[in-house]
């Protein structure tokens, strides 16, 4: 089957330089091609995930993906989809992400002889001499072509600083040692990467008269154009500390019945036949693709025995509202207390089911906290320490989020 066309059939291909040819390319030759991370967080997210799961796509058709690690890129931080400018972080810490950034991916591609590569861009973008670097790339560049761009348009009004402005330039940079140095012929990623794609693509043509292209990819957004992979609890990370398996696999299977087809496309392996007998369900009977969803993808990232186990849990949780040891677990420490008791509005802040106490009292007075099966109507509803050794105390935010809390 034509990969350029299985990327247009689960709704992934966003933009290309060059449809045609590319497609030739990608049916037809074995390419070494490129998408870029910047070690921002010490977890690659949910979005990232989308990333991960084209390269996997990419390299099982027989191309080698080249992981690029923004090491010196990093330093600086993308202006692109940003409103305001992303924090400096340091040489140690981004050495440390970039490592944990490795462990990840090596769940998703194969990096076995040569199969694919890790290469980060401070090798040589932290020894540039500046000068140098503005005599022989900054002739490439238009600066109304650059402010013209979204990725800078969209920031001027609230301010753009000159060290965000050079990040196109490194990033085109970085696709042409890609290309002199690996053979790497195109450039991946989101579709708020283009203007960089398109930078890197015309160095390479203009400076060395190669041959590249770049491609990009739709972002991960719901029916509503909003991005995905946020919850009150923060980003839905790939990192089981940061969001524990049940709560990845919960995420998925509480998506909305507008979401879950387009979600099985994008981010699944399943065959597309498969999906299109989910696409012709309807109301409550696209639970079982929800259902599908949340246990392929949890499965992909966490492994099956916890995607069997976060979907027994689930199942348990739905229908019988029993407690587990895989439910997502918050423990009260002594000082959470007050003469002897704990609030449900202090719980629901502590677990990060509500922000703030206002809406701890706005999700109260709507009917929406329960504790285990109890709808909890009083404000200043509390429990002692007794409660909590006498039975499991669970908490419960609409129909869907559970929170098992034990003591210290």
């Amino acid at each position: 089957m034509s990969l350029y066309k299985e990327f247009i059939d689960r709704g992934l291909l966003a933009q290309t330089t060059d449809a045609e040819k590319l497609q030739d390319l990608l049916d037809n030759e074995k390419l070494t091609f490129y998408i870029g991370f910047d070690p921002t967080a010490d977890s690659l997210h949910v979005g990232h995930f989308m990333q991960l799961k084209i390269m996997a796509h990419m390299q099982r058709a027989g191309h080698r993906p080249i992981a690029l690690l923004g090491g010196g890129t990093g330093m600086i931080g993308d202006p692109s989809g940003k409103s305001d400018m992303r924090k400096i972080m340091t040489r140690e810490t981004i050495a440390h992400n970039i490592e944990c950034f490795k462990v990840q991916m090596s769940k998703f591609i194969d990096i076995s002889e040569g199969k694919a590569l890790f290469v980060n861009n401070a090798d040589w973008l932290l020894g540039l001499n500046y000068i140098e670097f503005l005599r022989d790339i900054g002739p490439y560049f238009s600066v109304n072509r650059m402010l013209a761009a979204e990725c800078y348009k969209s920031r001027l009004e609230t301010g753009l600083t000159f060290l965000e402005f050079n990040y196109m330039l490194l990033q085109s940079y970085d696709f042409y040692r890609l290309y002199n140095d690996y053979g790497c012929k195109l450039q991946l990623g989101g579709d708020d990467q283009w203007s960089n794609i398109i930078g890197g693509v015309e160095l390479v043509r203009r400076k060395m008269g190669g041959e590249a292209y770049g491609m990009t990819f739709k972002l991960l957004t719901n029916s509503e154009g909003k991005k995905m992979g946020k919850t009150e609890r923060g980003a839905v990370w790939l990192d089981a500390e940061k969001t524990p398996p049940y709560e990845f696999f919960q995420y998925w299977r509480n998506i909305g019945d507008a979401d879950v087809i387009n979600c099985l496309k994008m981010l699944t392996f399943l065959p597309m036949d498969e999906i299109e007998k989910f696409a012709r369900l309807e109301g409550s009977e696209l639970n079982a693709a929800k259902e599908t969803l949340a246990y392929e993808l949890t499965k992909l990232i966490h492994g099956e025995s916890e995607a069997a186990a976060a979907l027994e849990t689930a199942r348990a949780l739905f229908t019988s509202g029993g407690a587990s040891a895989d439910m997502p677990t918050h423990t009260l420490t002594a000082d959470a207390f007050t003469d002897g008791k704990v609030t449900v509005i202090d719980m629901l802040i502590a677990a990060k089911l509500a922000p703030s106490k206002g809406e701890a009292r706005r999700l109260i007075g709507q009917g929406g906290v329960f504790l285990c099966d109890d709808k909890i109507s009083a404000f200043d509803a509390a429990l002692t320490e007794a409660d909590f050794k006498a039975r499991d105390i669970i908490i419960r935010k609409g129909k869907k989020v559970f929170v098992r809390f034990t003591l210290a």
